[in-house]
């Protein structure tokens, strides 16, 4: 199994955005919400789908040093 390189992966972050959570993605922002774990829930839904799809992902978190999830 190849270990791909983090330019390799589809990058999806929860951040702040127009006053709410929201997840960020290719430049594009949705799932707006003002519960951030709603926001990280729906990241990681979203990461999953992808990893389904056979493409590689990282779930990051502004605002919290040091926590990523890969999927």
């Amino acid at each position: 199994m190849a270990i791909r390189g983090a330019a390799d992966r589809e990058t999806l972050t929860v951040a702040r955005h127009d006053g709410r959570w929201a997840v960020e993605h290719q430049g594009e922002f949705s799932d707006h919400t003002i519960d951030k774990e709603e926001a990280k829930a729906a990241a990681n839904k979203r990461a999953r789908a992808l990893q389904d799809q056979g493409r590689a992902c990282q779930v990051r978190v502004t605002g919290e040093h040091g926590f990523f999830a890969d999927a």
